[in-house]
């Protein structure tokens, strides 16, 4: 399949993330008063924005993963594969 969930998943907690975030720090401090002072806004954007982030990371990883060529049998491997072949042609 072509499109991994990782990637809108990723891409939509980051923008949010960032969308919150970024209202969290113009936002007016005064309306953080009921909340202890707590930017509760900008905390919850940051976490989002690391969610998401992080979703992008492993959704590159596997991309990544997937384009690299398997790696070259050992050459012990492949001495006991053709004894092998060798020995159901008999």
């Amino acid at each position: 399949m072509g499109l991994d969930i990782r990637i809108p998943i990723g891409s939509l907690f980051a923008l949010l993330g960032a969308l919150l975030a970024g209202y969290g720090l113009l936002s007016n401090p005064a309306i953080y008063r009921r909340s202890l002072g707590i930017d509760i806004n900008l905390w919850w954007g940051v976490v989002l924005l690391v969610f998401g982030c992080g979703m992008l990371a492993l959704a590159w990883r596997a991309a990544r993963r997937k384009r690299q060529p398997h790696a070259a049998a050992s050459p012990a491997s492949s001495a006991t594969a053709a004894a092998a072949d060798s020995s159901r042609s008999r």
